[in-house]
């Protein structure tokens, strides 16, 4: 993390500094993809019950493996990012239409007063600069506090991505609570 005297200039060029509020991203190691999934919905689940504002997308892999689905947190709602495109195939079969939706879903939360955004996972499509890049930047521009897994394979890109932003959190349920309830506490705010 850096100190009060370190900055990282941000979207807009400005510098972001502590001082100044800028985004704090909860870095999740997602080796074990399966139970990062879980533990950031069951977070936010718990948070949404306590009252707080949660916006974002979690991963679900469906029975065969073959198939992913993003689950909006908030609403529920389904986005199957995986197509079918036959047996044989060895085409990408990643649905960039839904993946779209998913992450447009994002940006409305993030604009539209959540006070936490859950984005499932940082990867290959990111790690380019696409997938569901535009949905961290949303949430960075909107100062939204983030959590968010990151592929074990794309760690570096990461790493030039969020900057300073990101703290790796262990994923445990203990250690995202005491990363929130920091996060509330820098802010001067109490944890809700």
């Amino acid at each position: 993390m850096p100190t009060h005297r370190e900055e990282f200039h941000g979207l807009s060029g400005a510098p972001l500094t502590d001082s100044a509020g800028w985004t704090r991203i909860a870095a999740l190691p997602a080796e074990d993809s399966v139970r990062v999934q879980s533990l950031m919905r069951a977070f936010a689940e718990e948070l949404m019950e306590s009252g707080v504002r949660v916006g974002g997308v979690t991963q679900i892999r469906v029975a065969d493996r073959s198939g992913i689905m993003l689950r909006d947190v908030a609403s529920g709602a389904f986005y199957p990012i995986s197509q079918d495109l036959g047996p044989g195939s060895v085409a990408c079969n990643l649905n960039t239409s839904e993946l779209a939706l998913a992450c447009a879903a994002i940006e409305r939360a993030a604009s539209s007063g959540a006070q936490l955004i859950v984005i499932s996972k940082f990867s290959k499509q990111e790690a380019g600069r696409g997938g569901l890049c535009d949905a961290f930047r949303a949430a960075m521009t909107a100062r939204v506090p983030v959590i968010a897994a990151v592929s074990p394979h794309y760690r570096e890109e990461w790493r030039a991505f969020a900057g300073p932003l990101a703290e790796d959190v262990a994923p445990e349920r203990q250690a995202l609570a005491d990363w929130w309830a920091k996060i509330y506490k820098v802010a001067d705010r109490s944890p809700i």
